[in-house]
């Protein structure tokens, strides 16, 4: 069984949204996913200042086994990409909720109600 994180809004597309405070979100990637997909040994992450759309990819995790998309779960601005993740992309496998990929100041809060909360997400995943 994956490991879920309450308070965390989820996407189809197994990333995660943690409101912060100010409209500022952190962006990363479920256990689930992280299971999945097996050993990461790459992480593609976009550059501070970039904007990111909603149900748009914005890099790349790859892994022993296999590439997958990142797909933005929510839209707004890049104000920090994770660069730890570039050094050692295996962080993903240690523990995917600490190890966040980007933190974003949404273009639209309202976005988050269009999320999973986790109930949903563990039925999606089920």
């Amino acid at each position: 069984m994956s490991k879920l994180v309450e308070g965390l809004y989820y996407s189809k597309s197994h990333e995660w949204v943690k409101p912060l405070e100010d409209d500022v979100v952190l962006v990363g990637i479920t256990d689930f996913a992280q299971s999945e997909l097996g050993d990461v040994v790459f992480v593609d992450l976009p550059e501070v200042g970039d904007t990111v759309s909603a149900e748009v990819e914005f890099g790349a995790v790859e892994s022993v086994k296999a590439a997958s998309d990142l797909i933005a779960p929510i839209s707004g601005e890049i104000l920090e990409v994770n660069d730890e993740l570039v050094g050692e992309p295996e962080l993903l496998n240690k523990d995917p909720y600490k190890n966040w990929l980007l933190k974003v100041k949404l273009e639209n809060p309202d976005e988050l109600s269009e999320l999973l909360n986790i109930e949903e997400y563990e039925a999606f995943i089920k």
